[in-house]
């Protein structure tokens, strides 16, 4: 296992944590009456080409510092629903569902001064094994090699001190003033398991 550096491990376990307060604590009761959600990662979701500025736009046409009035009149348009609004320090997060594309479970919008910070793209695909989800990872993760160069490794991590194994696997592209991460995250509780795929646009 990699060694990380104190701040790799600090962005690692925020990560983690984050998805696991945002997903596990209503999914493992999802998987026990319904099973895993549809998903189906495609590429037309991926970064499109540099700018003139060489940044990295966030997806479904938004623009970094869009203000959250503009989000909210582009997401009813779209008829996607805000499920929740968090305030988190400076920061508000907002969870979307209902954005078409195929696959695409939720989205995560984070404003700063009401300003538009970050996108992520949270990914899940029903009954594949982990063999799948390891080669799904890579081809996403060489797409993004080839277009951005070779991306920084930011975790590799399996916490077992629990009974819900987690195990999390991400990696890091910095395009200008702006970065794109690429995540894998999965839990297991015996026979119950949780995976997601997570693509995550950021401004700097």
């Amino acid at each position: 296992m990699p060694c990380e550096s104190k701040t790799q491990a600090t962005q690692s376990n925020w990560k983690m944590n984050r998805v696991v307060n945002l997903n596990w604590s209503w999914q493992i009761r999802g998987l026990l009456s319904a099973g895993l959600i549809a998903f189906s990662l495609s590429m037309s979701c991926a970064p499109k080409a540099f700018g003139a500025a060489e940044e990295l736009l966030p997806p479904f046409g938004f623009r970094w510092n869009d203000s959250m009035a503009r989000v909210e009149a582009v997401l009813h348009g779209a008829k996607a629903k805000i499920v929740s609004r968090e305030k988190k320090e400076n920061r508000e997060i907002w969870t979307v569902e209902g954005l078409v594309h195929p696959g695409l479970k939720r989205t995560i919008f984070t404003f700063k001064e009401r300003s538009l910070l970050e996108v992520e793209l949270q990914y899940e695909y029903p009954d594949r094994t982990i063999e799948w989800y390891n080669q799904r990872m890579g081809e996403i993760r060489k797409y993004f090699d080839e277009k951005y160069g070779i991306g920084k490794l930011v975790s590799r991590s399996r916490d077992t001190d629990t009974d819900v194994i987690q195990t999390l696997v991400g990696y890091q592209w910095m395009v200008g003033a702006t970065m794109l991460e690429l995540f894998y995250f999965s839990a297991q509780h015996d026979t119950l398991v949780y995976r997601t795929i997570s693509v995550d646009y950021k401004a700097l």
